[in-house]
């Protein structure tokens, strides 16, 4: 199994909020970081795009991802979502665990 940091941005903290909350109820995620008020710039629908946002980082591992995806997918008001999974190469082996026991 591999643990897997997956990031994800929201318009804002309220909806981050339940996003965190359905992925850690239901085991698709051991735990979820809100950072809030970060600033996104992007391109989208011809226009250049500045938007207050919170960024979510999500520990959860391989296996999970595709359930995991879906869910971010079903619960976000976004049409096209962020959701990009990194492999963790290394950490702390108890932190590493601990993500892999919470989400048997």
């Amino acid at each position: 199994m591999t643990a897997q940091l997956v990031l994800t941005t929201c318009p804002n903290i309220d909806i981050a909020k339940t996003i965190a909350q359905h992925l850690v109820k239901e085991k698709l995620a051991a735990c979820v970081n809100i950072l809030p008020n970060i600033t996104s710039i992007y391109h989208w629908q011809d226009e250049l795009q500045c938007d207050e946002e919170a960024q979510l980082l999500i520990k959860t591992n391989s296996e999970n991802f595709a359930l995991l995806n879906d869910r971010i997918n079903e619960l976000h008001p976004f049409d096209v979502v962020e959701v990009i999974a990194l492999n963790i190469q290394q950490g702390d082996k108890h932190y590493l665990n601990w993500i892999c026991e919470y989400l048997k």
